[in-house]
Parts: structure tokens; C-alpha cells; sequence
């Protein structure tokens, strides 16, 4: 998919490491392989991190771009809002099939933001879930972002890890569609990992939550 791609098989997925890619041919690649995959594929998670792109949800409101920017704006196939990804924040896509886990997409959000509580808690640092608004939360203000999309049973799409990045784009949306919304990133709190180290953490994170 991508010239730096690097591949590994690790438990029941297969785990892609793309780097920094762009936004739409990613997320068209995701559809193709959904939509391809046979019904023993292994399951795969991408880990990369995306050029500066806010991308809007398929229930997404216009308002909720509340200023003027130079960043292109894409509209997706995905639960949720408008949000923000740009270099220095770890995004997974979890391309699974929830047939063989026998849970279904409700038990798999808990799960993955299950990922990131267990990883952040690993740092020293207490994060929690906010009722009514998926995703992780330190002190109210969102660290990682969901949405997901399901098709026959599998899923696409993931989360989004801020870790060390440029957050002065989020002041542009109500992220997630909550005006007023905070948001922060592992930088600000101490934590000391890149991006990349932040990565794999996660999803070794990611693979205890989503196949225990």
C-alpha cells in the first residue's frame, strides 16, 4: 500500500506499519479490502499517521467547522463528527471481523478505547470514558478519537491517538460535534514516548483488548 510499508503477523492480525500516508487513498484501501476479504482473511491493523486533514463523519453538520481554514475538509463513511489528523498523532485502523470475535461493534468501541486507557495508565497518567461521547478523556479533555464502520460483519476505520502533534487545528471545529470540547495530547501531559514508541505500545494494547 504504501513504499515504507513494513508487515508483521502477530496473533490473529496482521499488523501494517504505513508511516505518514495520505487520507483518502488510505481510507478508499480500507473499503477495497473490506469488501474483498474472504471469509477466513485475518484480521489486520494499520498503524500510520496522516497528512493535516479534518475529515467529517456521515452524520456530520457543516457548522461545526466553525473557522476558516486551509485544511482540506473530507466527508467519510464513518460514525461521528468532524475531527482533526495531522503528523504526531498514532492512528489504528482495526479492519476485524466481528463475526469470529462473537461480540459486536459496541463491545468492540469499548475495547479499543479500553486500548488506550490500559496504555495511558501504563505512563502514570488516570483516563476514563465520557458517557454519551465515545472515546478517551483526561480530565475531561479528549485524547483519542473513535469511529468506526461496519459492512457484512467486518469493520474499518479505528482511532486516533494524540500524542506529540500540532493541536492548534482542533481550534477550528467543535471536535466531535461538542462545542467547547477540549482537547489534549501526551505531550502536555508527560508522557514521554513518540509517536512511533506510542504506536507500538498501542497496539500491543490493542491486540490483549481485542482478542482476550
Amino acid at each position: 500500500m504504501a513504499s515504507g510499508e513494513q508487515q508483521t503477523v502477530s496473533g490473529e492480525a496482521i499488523i501494517r506499519q504505513l508511516g505518514q500516508v495520505d487520507y483518502i487513498s488510505t481510507w478508499r484501501a480500507m473499503q477495497i479490502f473490506t469488501a474483498r476479504r474472504a471469509p477466513d482473511a485475518a484480521d489486520e491493523i494499520w498503524l500510520l499517521e496522516h497528512s493535516p486533514v479534518y475529515t467529517q463523519g456521515q452524520a456530520g453538520k457543516p457548522e461545526h467547522l466553525i473557522a476558516a481554514t486551509d485544511i482540506p475538509v473530507v466527508p467519510i463513511d464513518r460514525g461521528g463528527q468532524i475531527t482533526y489528523h495531522g503528523p504526531g498523532q498514532v492512528v489504528v485502523y482495526v479492519l476485524i471481523d466481528l463475526r469470529r470475535r462473537g461480540y459486536g461493534i459496541r463491545e468492540l468501541v469499548t475495547r479499543l478505547e479500553q486500548a488506550v486507557i490500559n496504555l495511558l495508565a501504563e505512563q502514570g497518567v488516570a483516563s476514563a470514558r465520557l458517557g454519551g461521547a465515545p472515546g478517551v478523556y483526561v480530565d475531561g479533555a479528549k485524547i483519542a478519537a473513535l469511529g468506526l464502520r461496519v459492512r457484512h460483519g467486518c469493520t474499518y476505520h479505528g482511532l486516533a491517538f494524540n500524542v506529540d502533534m500540532d493541536m492548534r487545528p482542533f481550534a477550528a471545529i467543535n471536535p466531535c460535534g461538542y462545542a467547547g470540547m477540549r482537547v489534549t495530547q501526551c505531550r502536555d501531559l508527560g508522557v514521554k514516548l513518540s509517536p512511533a514508541e506510542a504506536g507500538q505500545a498501542l497496539v500491543l494494547c490493542l491486540q490483549d483488548t481485542i482478542y482476550s
